[in-house]
């Protein structure tokens, strides 16, 4: 798992992703998702990528109940890009890196 990957909670989620000066590609996830796991990889690399340009945040949604609740999140794993503190983009279900990336190329 890369050390670029930021994990947010529901006490930190506004600061960490709605106050952020890059843009932000929050990945909705738990760790009993196969899907879940399976982008995980991608999304340490788009982390390492583009580190000080754009921020990689995960939610467990088991832990987080109330952010997964305000995002409307009812399936995993689901990708919202933020952007100035609103959602630019979004992505359900399991994913390449190349549409990831271009999803953050976007925002930049």
């Amino acid at each position: 798992m890369s050390d670029k990957v930021i994990h947010a909670s529901d006490a930190d989620f506004e600061t960490t992703v709605l106050h952020s000066e890059t843009p932000v590609l929050v990945d909705f996830w738990a760790p009993w998702c196969g899907p879940c796991r399976m982008i995980a990889p991608a999304l340490d690399e788009l982390a390492e990528d583009y580190a000080g340009r754009a921020k990689v945040v995960k939610v467990d949604v088991d832990q987080n109940k109330a952010t997964a609740l305000k995002y409307n999140v009812r399936s995993i794993p689901m990708l919202l890009l933020f952007k100035g503190g609103q959602i630019q983009a979004s992505q359900l279900g399991a994913t390449g890196k190349a549409q990831l990336s271009q999803m953050i190329e976007k925002a930049l």
